[in-house]
């Protein structure tokens, strides 16, 4: 699966949303999540519109979530960055079978990614642990040497 610089930064930028309190400048996500500003606003733009985010103007102004972390899924923002992907195409003659095995990753995919929310990956960060130590040697762990942040970690899945 490949997934968009664009989808990737609002992603970022959304979980950097939930992890903050109140209204956050549009600079200060950009800047935090390493972000260009034009992207970082266009994107913005396209969450609010598309209801995921409420803004508010002004020096006192900024963005937050439109609702709750554990309300807003990954698949949520995918959809508004990626738009929602068309019915698989149907295959024919030896590649028939092709086609369930795309809709079952389809099917199987767009679970996984509506499962975990906002909420999930902000539990799943470690904040004590230098980004570069995998989350595996930060807990001990001899199993999974994943990425800090995993969202592995905090949905208990394999």
């Amino acid at each position: 699966m490949r997934i968009s610089a664009r989808t990737q930064y609002a992603l970022r930028a959304m979980v950097a949303l939930a992890a903050g309190e109140g209204l956050v400048h549009a600079e200060k996500i950009a800047a935090d999540q390493d972000i260009p500003r034009r992207f970082c606003d266009n994107i913005l733009l396209h969450l609010r519109r598309a209801g995921l985010l409420i803004s508010q103007r002004g020096p006192e102004g900024g963005y937050r979530l439109a609702r709750p972390a554990d309300q807003i899924s990954l698949a949520d923002v995918i959809r508004v960055t990626e738009g929602v992907e068309p019915p698989a195409t149907h295959f024919t003659g030896a590649a028939a079978p092709l086609t369930e095995i795309w809709e079952r990753l389809y099917d199987h995919e767009n679970a996984l990614l509506s499962e975990i929310t906002l909420a999930d990956v902000v539990a799943s960060t470690p904040s004590d642990t230098p980004s570069d130590t995998p989350a595996g040697q930060a807990r001990g762990d001899e199993g999974d040497r994943g990425a800090p942040g995993t969202v592995r970690a905090a949905t208990g899945r394999a």
